[in-house]
């Protein structure tokens, strides 16, 4: 029998430049483990969007009225088609069918993640799904504004990427 985080549905978009770089099925793979911890039992859908810094940094000061790039965003409730920059023909940005309840959206920089990835050394693979399943933690309405919500969510992504990445036999400081 199929629980209802496995059946809903995950639509991911990632931008051109960066298909090479970041698998729509590996997005989804993070976005599922992210709702198995902080959303076991819920069924509603949820997107992804792989985007580029100018998108982010317009979203960001359309939206928070912050004029600075960010790495992630997340867009709660339903898909919003305005969120497609000014003239633009094809939306990035999934359309999640009205009758189907949904999460909302995440938004993130690739090449934000790739800096990021290096500054923290880590795989961009790994920065990349922190940022997803931050995102997604923020949809099912946890922060980090308070130092006991911030542990909160810390320790879910840190539950969230153990699942994803699970560490190396011999890591982890004792042997």
């Amino acid at each position: 029998m199929t629980s209802p985080s496995s059946a809903r549905s995950i639509d991911v978009r990632v931008f051109p430049a960066f298909r090479a770089a970041v698998k729509a099925t590996w997005l989804r793979k993070v976005a599922k483990a992210a709702l198995a911890v902080g959303d076991p039992d819920g069924g509603a859908a949820v997107s992804l969007v792989v985007a580029d810094d100018e998108t982010l940094h317009g979203l960001n000061a359309r939206f928070r009225g912050l004029d600075e790039l960010t790495d992630v965003l997340s867009f709660g409730d339903t898909s919003d088609a305005s969120l497609a920059p000014e003239g633009s023909v094809d939306s990035p940005f999934p359309d999640i069918p009205d009758d189907e309840p949904s999460l909302g959206e995440v938004v993130l920089s690739y090449p934000l993640a790739e800096r990021q990835a290096n500054a923290h050394n880590v795989s961009v693979q790994q920065e990349v799904a922190l940022l997803v399943v931050h995102g997604i933690l923020h949809l099912l309405g946890h922060d980090h504004a308070e130092p006991g919500e911030e542990a909160s969510m810390k320790s879910m992504e840190a539950q969230t990427l153990a699942a994803i990445f699970p560490p190396i036999k011999g890591e982890g400081g004792t042997s």
